[in-house]
């Protein structure tokens, strides 16, 4: 059975990074946009990074304008507004696809893992959340409007397994 550690996917700097390299890890993966209703959750994401990040936790941020045009920027001025306006520290991937046939293998594969609401396997926008574990396994998905605060107790539980 295939893990997030079989993929291998560009960070915005265009440098490719292998996924291999965040075994043992507790992931929170999420499709951002830097212009939507939901982009405030950057800090929430953030809060989660300093506070776990220490312990083996990442959230990995994929930016993608598929939904309502909301990340317009390339990949440049994504970066550059993630830092100035949220102080993210946590990796940020080079702009893809979520759905349709340009859907990044990445998600592809996470989405058929964990379906969403009546076993859609279609991100419907924004900041959907996929939690995976320290064996690279996607464990749960969460909607757009999951605030990161939310997670807190599933992360948890992660790193302690």
């Amino acid at each position: 059975m295939a893990t997030i550690y079989d993929f291998t996917m560009p960070l915005a700097s265009g440098e490719e990074h292998d996924f291999a390299q965040f075994k043992d890890k507790v992931l929170l993966i999420v499709n951002t946009a830097s212009k939507c209703g939901f982009t405030p959750q950057y800090d929430g994401l953030q809060a989660l990074q300093d506070e776990y990040a220490e312990q083996g936790f990442s959230v990995l941020a994929f930016p993608c304008d598929q939904f309502g045009k909301q990340e317009p920027g390339n990949d440049a001025e994504i970066v550059e507004f993630c830092t100035t306006r949220f102080s993210v520290s946590f990796p940020l991937f080079s702009k893809i696809e979520v759905n349709g046939d340009g859907a990044a293998p990445l998600y592809k594969f996470m989405k058929s893992s964990a379906k969403g609401i009546f076993g859609s396997e279609g991100i419907k926008w924004n900041f959907t959340k996929f939690l995976v574990n320290k064996s690279g396994e996607v464990v749960k998905r969460y909607a757009p409007t999951t605030k990161p605060e939310q997670i807190r107790k599933d992360i948890e539980k992660l790193l302690a397994d």
